[in-house]
């Protein structure tokens, strides 16, 4: 049965996102994550998180942002051990500037079917110390994106009021990728989903 329960819990959380990218209002898309995640981490069977509170700071329009993607760094990679996974290699795809917040790393893990992953670690003593992802598309974390094939073109949408904690945050038997030094910023970013508290 783990299977088709991780099947499963995939499969919610991709329609999660496919409902939070169909609403045209972010905030009230915020409202429906928080409430859906919610049930599914309190109820889920593959949920990290069953025992602990998930905490989720108020919607703030400030940290949305639509952004181009500069795909002129250097190429890099890093390897990555995780738990469900083993080591998955990562490929710095591009960086996405994000007014005072500063640049993040842009990745693509190099799995089977691939993805985009976006991590943060920020300063604020109110959220996950290892950094939380922002997309992670492998796991159907997506908030949208643009491409013009033409123009060369690339956009995202990262909202940092969608941050949300590694399994790992809950857990000390998942070993997650944290964010590595070009996805951590001097900054707070009060937004997102909290440090967990047990229940």
């Amino acid at each position: 049965m783990s299977r088709l329960e991780l099947l499963d819990w995939r499969r919610r959380v991709a329609d999660l996102y496919g409902e939070v990218r169909a609403n045209p209002d972010p905030r009230a898309a915020h409202r429906h994550w928080i409430a859906t995640r919610e049930a599914l981490y309190r109820t889920h069977p593959e949920s990290a998180a069953r025992g602990y509170q998930l905490r989720h700071a108020p919607y703030d329009d400030r940290y949305r942002f639509v952004v181009d993607v500069d795909t002129s760094v250097d190429a890099t990679t890093i390897d990555i051990a995780t738990a469900t996974d083993g080591v998955v290699r990562y490929e710095r795809v591009g960086t996405v500037r994000l007014g005072a917040i500063g640049t993040l790393d842009v990745w693509w893990a190099a799995v089977y079917g691939g993805g985009v992953w976006l991590p943060v670690r920020d300063s604020s003593p109110d959220t996950y110390g290892g950094g939380r992802y922002v997309l992670d598309t492998v796991k159907g974390a997506d908030l949208g994106s643009w491409l013009d094939h033409r123009a060369g073109d690339a956009r995202l949408v990262v909202d940092f009021n969608f941050a949300y904690n590694p399994s790992c945050a809950y857990d000390e038997r998942w070993a997650c990728p944290l964010a590595p030094p070009g996805n951590v910023v001097a900054t707070e970013l009060p937004v997102g989903e909290l440090s967990p508290r047990p229940t």
